[in-house]
């Protein structure tokens, strides 16, 4: 039995929870590239190596506080 830990992709509305974002706001920041997606036969996930690449390249870029 697969558990999210175990998978290798997310969905988009999990990976915008991870975020704060709800559903709609998720699919809109995966439409623009802002949550790196990938397509599955009609399935849009979100590779964990990309997502977690995505939130490092953002903490260096944004200032501290």
């Amino acid at each position: 039995m697969n558990t999210a830990l175990d998978r290798l992709v997310l969905t988009v509305p999990e990976a915008g929870a991870q975020l704060g974002l709800g559903r709609n706001a998720s699919y809109d920041a995966a439409r623009r590239g802002d949550i790196p997606t990938i397509k599955l036969g009609k399935l849009l996930r979100v590779p964990k190596i990309a997502f977690a690449r995505m939130l490092e390249a953002s903490t260096k870029i944004a200032p501290t506080t």
